[in-house]
């Protein structure tokens, strides 16, 4: 077992039994923390890492069930591994029906407890990162995720329609499939149409449908994508790449709810919500000329903006263990470790591609990892989207620009590291992240 960045806590009131667990515990290659009492576990801050809690069931003051119980009223769900001196039987039965993972009596095997240990790991990993947990199965803690999952919230009910930006990679997808399944509608169509693919010369018919022999090739008639998404989402992916001909008709069905086939005359009359996405900065484009600013204001109503991969680094841990995981099963792969130097370094990468990216590297290590360990090729050996070829040049490039991005944050936040006004939380990381950074690029205490 080697340290995946996950925490195990120990509570005995006994220091010898303490600390002798929680070196024990360290030597496997895990983080532990110690606490002489139930009520000083309660106190103390910890982090949101996938963690476990070794408990001495006869605690004074506060016993081992209370704790659990108080844990449990709270909703702070932490695996627990009870530890007795007695072989109290009624007492374990009461615990392992209260949740707890195991139960062992002291002086216990070593095995017993490092594998007990590491199944509530495993289960309290399983249980952070289930896409039930969030919204249309997105994955994350950092407040711009759930800003964008508190406007999918809010949105998602009415019939409004919704203008979702972010660059290329960031999910825009899975958030116009988020508001249609949280609509009334989510039980219709959810069609979807990326207007980048589809050649300007038949993009027309494919959103409108068209009659038999409505221009050369068209043998019979067509439904177009509106139709098929009667009483249902229609997701206009790509919505800055429509040609400008095509943007006063498309402005009419969103208005009127009503069009014609190409090459027809009867109107059709449809039901459907728009959900629009782009990469593209609209507002721009209407100023250049490039798009209608009618057409803008109309998609504008209630707009959704996905932040880049960079401005979230908090969830970036949890997305490479997801896809871990979802791939690992994919491909029938045991993969219990990810190394945490790779996650800082991953963390600390600015992912260009944003979670395309990143999911694309997680698929590639999962191939490439035949053992429990997963293998990660480390991004930095990889050039930026818009780099030239990989080499020594480009690999120091990014690490100084690194280097002073955190120098920077540093001398803004005199040079403090931990809490909310450090630079730690300004750059979007874990404090141990940062200090590891710092250690790993020789950052000196210059900036104070």
């Amino acid at each position: 077992m080697s340290d995946t960045g996950a925490f195990v806590y120990v509570v005995d009131d006994d220091a010898s039994a303490r600390e002798g667990v929680a070196r024990l515990i360290r030597s496997s290659g895990l983080m532990a923390k110690t606490f002489s009492s139930g009520e000083e576990f309660l106190a103390a801050p910890r982090p949101k890492l996938p963690s476990c809690l070794v408990l001495d069931m006869n605690l004074p003051g506060l016993t081992g069930l209370d704790l659990q119980q108080e844990l449990a009223r709270s909703g702070q769900q932490v695996p627990i591994i009870f530890l007795t001196g007695h072989g109290d039987i009624p007492m374990s039965v009461r615990a392992l029906k209260a949740g707890a993972v195991d139960f062992l009596t002291k002086p216990f095997d070593v095995e017993d407890l490092l594998h007990a240990i590491h199944q509530c790991i495993t289960s309290d990993l399983e249980e952070e990162i289930r896409p039930g947990q969030n919204i249309g199965n997105m994955v994350g803690e950092s407040l711009g995720l759930k800003g964008v999952l508190r406007a999918i919230q809010v949105v998602a009910p009415t019939d409004a329609t919704v203008l979702i930006q972010g660059e290329t990679g960031t999910g825009k997808e899975l958030v116009a499939r988020a508001i249609h399944d949280h609509s009334s509608r989510s039980k219709r169509p959810f069609v979807m149409v990326n207007c980048a693919a589809i050649p300007d010369t038949l993009l027309e018919s494919e959103l409108f449908g068209h009659e038999k022999g409505s221009f050369t090739g068209a043998i019979a008639q067509k439904i177009g994508r509106f139709e098929a998404a009667h009483g249902g989402t229609l997701f206009l992916d790509e919505i800055g790449e429509i040609p400008l001909e095509l943007q006063p008709k498309l402005l009419r069905v969103l208005q009127e709810q009503e069009f014609e086939r190409l090459g027809g005359n009867p109107t059709i009359h449809v039901d459907v919500r728009i959900v629009a996405a782009t990469n593209r900065n609209l507002e721009q484009m209407v100023d250049q000329g490039k798009f209608r600013s009618d057409l803008y204001y109309r998609l504008n109503v209630f707009p959704v903006t996905i932040p880049p991969l960079r401005e979230r680094r908090q969830d970036i841990p949890l997305l490479i263990r997801f896809f871990t995981q979802k791939y690992a099963k994919k491909m029938n792969r045991a993969i219990e470790e990810i190394p945490s130097s790779a996650l800082d370094e991953l963390t600390m990468y600015d992912w260009p591609g944003n979670i395309r990216e990143l999911q694309n590297l997680v698929e590639r290590s999962v191939i490439l990892s035949p053992g429990p360990v997963l293998r990660i090729d480390i991004p930095n050996r990889v050039p930026f989207a818009d780099s030239g070829t990989p080499g020594e040049d480009l690999r120091k490039d990014l690490t100084e620009h690194e280097r002073e991005r955190i120098l920077e944050t540093l001398r803004v936040c005199g040079g403090k590291i931990g809490g909310e006004a450090g630079a730690a939380a300004r750059l979007g990381v874990k404090r141990t992240t940062l200090q590891s950074r710092i250690k790993k690029l020789n950052i000196e205490r210059a900036y104070q």
